[in-house]
């Protein structure tokens, strides 16, 4: 069973291909521009999986020709390949034309879903949209019959590519994330406020936490009828946090640069983390429920790259019916958290039945 991976030397492409290899699947076509630095991977992995089948193919997400032929013959085309806004549909269609089942680690659902009667698209099978999605509705699923409110942190110490800071600058322009914004029985603008030198559990402090509801939330919001949900970006200070607040009045391509360059500053003597920190109350067979989740992992990459893999695992296993998806939306949580959890990506799943503010920062738990 043969699967292709668009922009497969790149950090999301070569977590991707790792994770699927992790997960068994070991014939693989991996694609991009650069034929020498692909024989590079392809030699790098061979020497930890020896028996894989892997095959390298240059490819130009931008040229349809070199495109078509890099689907061509493939069960599942995992695009990995970016800024994702700017490709917009061009890889989907191109799985559609060879027939082939079809998962994109970012994006959102901007092309006709009809189109899709014996195959699947599933996009948004990354860290943000993804990840973030699924976590809350596993706890969800796990510990409550209904759900009445959710609130989320999410933080990161990581380096930005280029390609992963023009996406992230082109969500705070293109309406899929209104900074401020919450869900109060619906999207209720300019509802919270930025917080400044916040102590959060389990994020090194002090932070930034800056409010926002973006698509994925607002599903979640209808899908699990909640009443009142919040979602806050979690910002250590540094370099990072003073280029988003320059952003705007820039260039795109002169903002993305300076995203870039603050993130690798701000690494600088620092270790990488990704940290996910929600809460959700309700009910449980008409008793009142809290329950705190804590995620942690080493870096974007890796856990974008597993959950590549764990959404072509499901694709594959007939668990997503034909059609166009969300990730979050189509995944089983429960089998899904199940398979990221046997990947190296997560390095901490904590579940507590306590409420965040009663949470105390401590060495076991905490990154």
């Amino acid at each position: 069973m043969l699967i292709g991976i668009l922009g497969a030397s790149g950090d999301v492409g070569l977590a991707s291909v790792r994770a699927l290899l992790g997960q068994g699947l070991d014939e693989l076509r991996l694609g991009g521009r650069d034929a020498t630095k692909g024989a590079h991977c392809i030699a790098q992995l061979q020497r930890q999986w020896p028996s894989a089948r892997l095959h390298w193919a240059t490819v130009d997400v931008n040229d349809s020709n070199t495109l078509a032929a890099f689907a061509r013959g493939c069960e599942l085309l995992l695009n990995c390949a970016g800024p994702s806004w700017r490709l917009g549909d061009r890889c989907a269609q191109a799985a559609l034309a060879a027939d082939t089942h079809y998962v994109d680690a970012a994006g959102e659902i901007s092309f006709a879903a009809s189109p899709w009667q014996r195959r699947c698209a599933v996009l948004g099978a990354g860290l943000q949209p993804g990840l973030t999605g699924l976590l809350p509705r596993w706890l969800a699923t796990r510990d409550f019959t209904q759900v009445k409110a959710l609130t989320s942190y999410f933080g990161l110490r990581d380096q930005f590519t280029l390609v992963a800071a023009d996406d992230f600058l082109q969500g705070a322009v293109d309406g899929s994330s209104e900074p401020l914004a919450a869900w109060r029985n619906g999207r209720c603008s300019r509802a919270l406020t930025r917080r400044r030198d916040v102590a959060m559990p389990c994020f090194p402090g002090p932070v930034q936490l800056l409010p926002y509801l973006n698509r994925e939330g607002e599903s979640l919001a209808q899908d699990l009828q909640l009443e009142v949900g919040q979602w806050f970006n979690v910002i250590a200070d540094g370099y990072v946090l003073k280029a988003l607040d320059l952003a705007h009045a820039l260039p795109r391509a002169e903002a993305a640069q300076r995203l870039r360059q603050a993130s690798l500053l701000d690494l600088s003597g620092q270790a990488p983390f990704v940290t996910l920190l929600l809460q959700l109350d309700g009910l449980r067979d008409e008793q009142a429920v809290t329950r705190s989740v804590l995620l942690g992992g080493s870096g974007n990459a890796a856990l974008t790259g597993a959950m590549a893999a764990v959404t072509v695992m499901s694709v594959l296993s007939g668990e997503i019916h034909p059609g166009c998806h969300q990730a979050d939306r189509a995944l089983p949580a429960l089998a899904s958290m199940e398979r990221l959890q046997s990947t190296s990506a997560i390095s901490v799943l904590n579940l507590m039945d306590a409420p965040i503010d009663q949470l105390h920062r401590t060495e076991e738990g905490c990154l």
